[in-house]
């Protein structure tokens, strides 16, 4: 499918490094909106972030396993499907398939796990919980996430923070602060803020 000009990577690129987002008018999808909340939340990549007991006995139980880009467009799919309405229409699928393919979309997944804590990969099914972004530099960029399983989503959020911290990130965006990410410990701060730590994660040399 044809990626519209204003959805192609090199604009998107631009644009997240300006501190800037597309999306659709929720009165005419034709029409594309850019933002750069003030204040802008931050999902903090240190000790503020918070996993809660229930969240860790989950995790300790081995209930789910997570992989890394093992199914991107399944992933994007399933933060597409939500009774409330989305966003991710079809230019979208396709602008952020083009950004995976270039290596700047990156998604995480949660599947079943195996007795031996191992994924059980389903791509007929697709995982049962999951988040996608971008990720420039040192920033990554999040942009939604999913469940069909209680806690699988919560399980991609802790994993990709991990693999974050791991790789030398020092900024995980998440737009606007929501009572869901407050509960790990995301904050907002302002703009002229958020542009001084974007500058300085895009200084880094990290890679996903």
């Amino acid at each position: 499918m044809p990626v519209p000009s204003e959805l192609q990577p090199r604009v998107l690129l631009t644009a997240y490094a300006s501190g800037a987002f597309p999306m659709p008018d929720p009165e005419d999808e034709s029409r594309l909106l850019w933002f750069a909340p003030d204040p802008r939340g931050l999902l903090p990549l240190d000790e503020r972030f918070h996993i809660s007991r229930r969240l860790a006995r989950t995790i300790r139980q081995g209930r789910f396993a997570c992989t890394l880009d093992r199914d991107f467009a399944g992933v994007m799919r399933a933060c597409g499907r939500r009774d409330e309405g989305t966003w991710i229409s079809a230019d979208f699928l396709a602008a952020y398939a083009w950004l995976h393919e270039l290596g700047f979309a990156h998604s995480v997944e949660a599947w079943p796990a195996d007795a031996a804590g191992k994924a059980v990969v389903d791509l007929g099914v697709g995982p049962v919980g999951g988040a996608y972004g971008v990720a420039l530099c040192g920033a990554f960029f999040a942009e939604s996430m999913f469940h069909t399983k209680t806690d699988a989503g919560k399980m991609a959020l802790v994993h990709l923070v991990g693999h974050l911290r791991a790789k030398g990130f020092s900024l995980c965006d998440v737009q606007w602060l929501t009572p869901n990410l407050e509960r790990f410990g995301a904050f907002e701060i302002p703009r002229a803020e958020y542009m001084q730590h974007l500058a300085e994660a895009l200084g880094r040399q990290a890679r996903f």
